[in-house]
């Protein structure tokens, strides 16, 4: 009885493995693959989607991938300043709010104005009767009723009145007051100050009523007409721009927006990171870009016409790059092949003169480079 059931055991073991055998045997149950080719069954090249095509003559151009800031030329970056201390009695600017020449941007109060005002006035009155005695003593000289000393006397105050009266008179132009509406009746504690450029506020340094000196600046103003694009470009990339060369410029919060520019400038010195400066300029104003802000940019160096690829028709495994050759009957070799540069979803095959007329995978590739590597690693 122990015997046959021994036995019994034995036969269900037997039957077992054969039918574990079988099942991975089965032509239907897993790809058959050697070192580099891997054969499909009916229905896993079904599952599988896989799409074929030939080489495509494409121009295919090499780019480099750059990043640098937005900035304004100086002449174009505007810091306002009074030229006389006060405190500011009232302003509506924000970073960002847009100006115009001329509009008033701020009101400044201060007893200096007050006292400037005082100060031309009695200039003035006292120039007037200076130059009224010079006359007098002009004519009086002349007749020889009156001595040269004299006569010189009266020149000199009245040229020296003269000048204070000019020196006073500027001054009352740099804070924004004409000499000629100045009078004893309208002596104000307040001037204005308006903005000398069309273009936006980029930062304000002042709040009301706070005391602001010749030396501090209450507003920096951009005119945005002449901003650029500064790149730094690295190394042997430097000797393959030129200045004219169209580029891409986009940010890192909108990759998707595109802003086309040209290089209007290469320095010619290097800094100590071996980097050079480009200055770019954008084809079109967009108020979106302001100075400071980071931008990416793409340059297209060169572009030739060569054989190419879509990049999903090439996978990559271990240090090198594959496509897989369509054999007939479900059957697919991997071929190593040696690519260049990659643009609009095509690579360039530089090994190209033995796929000329080949079915080249170019979709399921990564499920035949998975089918073929896990068959091996079984066997």
């Amino acid at each position: 009885m122990k015997n046959i059931i021994i036995a019994f055991s034995a036969a269900l073991l037997l039957a077992s493995c054969g039918s574990k055998t079988a099942e991975k045997e089965s032509p239907e149950s897993k790809p058959e693959a050697t070192e580099n080719v891997v054969t499909l069954t009916d229905t896993q090249y079904k599952n599988a989607g896989i799409e074929t095509g030939k080489l495509e003559k494409r121009d295919v151009s090499s780019t480099i991938q750059v990043n640098g800031r937005i900035q304004a030329p100086p002449q174009n970056l505007i810091t306002v300043s009074v030229p006389m201390g006060g405190y500011l009695k009232s302003t509506n600017l924000l970073p960002g709010t847009p100006v115009k020449k001329g509009e008033r941007i701020a009101v400044m109060k201060g007893p200096e104005y007050i006292q400037l005002q005082q100060d031309y006035l009695t200039a003035n009155a006292q120039y007037h009767y200076l130059k009224s005695e010079y006359e007098r003593q002009k004519g009086l000289n002349e007749t020889k009723a009156t001595s040269d000393k004299v006569f010189e006397q009266a020149k000199a105050d009245y040229l020296r009145q003269l000048a204070t009266l000019k020196a006073l008179g500027e001054k009352l132009k740099l804070i924004g007051l004409n000499p000629a509406n100045v009078t004893a009746d309208n002596i104000s504690e307040t001037i204005s100050i308006y903005s000398p450029i069309n273009g936006f506020v980029n930062s304000v340094n002042v709040n009301i009523g706070k005391y602001v000196s010749p030396t501090d600046a209450l507003f920096e103003l951009i005119n945005p007409s002449k901003i650029y694009l500064s790149l730094k470009v690295f190394g042997a990339d430097i000797n393959k721009l030129s200045v004219g060369q169209e580029i891409v410029a986009f940010s890192n919060t909108d990759p998707d927006k595109k802003y086309p520019c040209k290089i209007a400038f290469i320095s010619r010195s290097i800094s100590e990171e071996n980097a050079t400066e480009v200055r770019c300029h954008f084809e079109k104003y967009d108020k979106s870009l302001i100075p400071g802000m980071f931008m990416n940019a793409e340059i297209q160096v060169s572009s030739s016409e060569g054989a190419a690829l879509p990049d999903a028709a090439v996978v990559r495994y271990g240090n090198g790059q594959y496509i897989f050759l369509a054999k007939g009957n479900n059957q697919f070799e991997m071929q190593e092949v040696k690519t260049g540069n990659s643009e609009n979803g095509y690579v360039a095959i530089l090994n190209a003169e033995n796929l000329k007329n080949q079915k080249v995978v170019t979709k399921g590739a990564y499920t035949l480079l998975m089918a073929l590597k896990n068959e091996g690693e079984e066997e």
